[in-house]
């Protein structure tokens, strides 16, 4: 639905999603409906996340609230542990991931195996690059 919204209306994924979530948040019964039709597509015709996909909607709510604090939480506390380089690189590796998982149709877990297949493969390279990125994050934070 999204690459048709870029397609026929020739705006950029990010703009297209933005568009996609108010149309959604403006009408709660497409927005319930559309929810729907993504676990179909996404979870029960694939097989995957059934168990999560067979629950009530309030169920599904409490469960990704409970994921969400504890997301959070674990990334405060990595930053307090072990620095925000860290959780910062934690962060721009599982955005990478989930850009491969989706652009590619597999699994996060995946994703996650090639992506670090390729680093291992390009070791120097890409941990300069990402530390690049990193810090160039950081230091622009500084200045805002």
């Amino acid at each position: 639905m999204l690459f048709t919204l870029v397609r026929q209306m020739n705006l950029s994924e990010t703009d297209a999603a933005d568009l996609l979530t108010e149309v959604l948040l403006a009408n709660p019964q497409l927005n319930d409906r559309f929810i729907e039709m993504v676990e179909n597509i996404h979870m029960k015709q694939r097989m995957m996340g059934m168990t999560f996909a067979i629950k009530s909607r309030e169920a599904k709510d409490r469960y990704i609230d409970s994921q969400f604090k504890n997301s959070l939480d674990e990334l405060l506390s990595d930053a307090a542990n072990y620095g925000t380089e860290i959780v910062l690189r934690k962060l721009i590796m599982s955005y990478i991931a989930l850009g491969l998982a989706q652009n590619l149709g597999i699994d996060y877990h995946a994703a996650t195996e090639e992506l670090y297949y390729y680093m291992r493969k390009r070791d120097e390279e890409t941990h300069t690059a990402l530390m690049k990125h990193v810090r160039s994050i950081i230091e622009r934070s500084r200045h805002r």
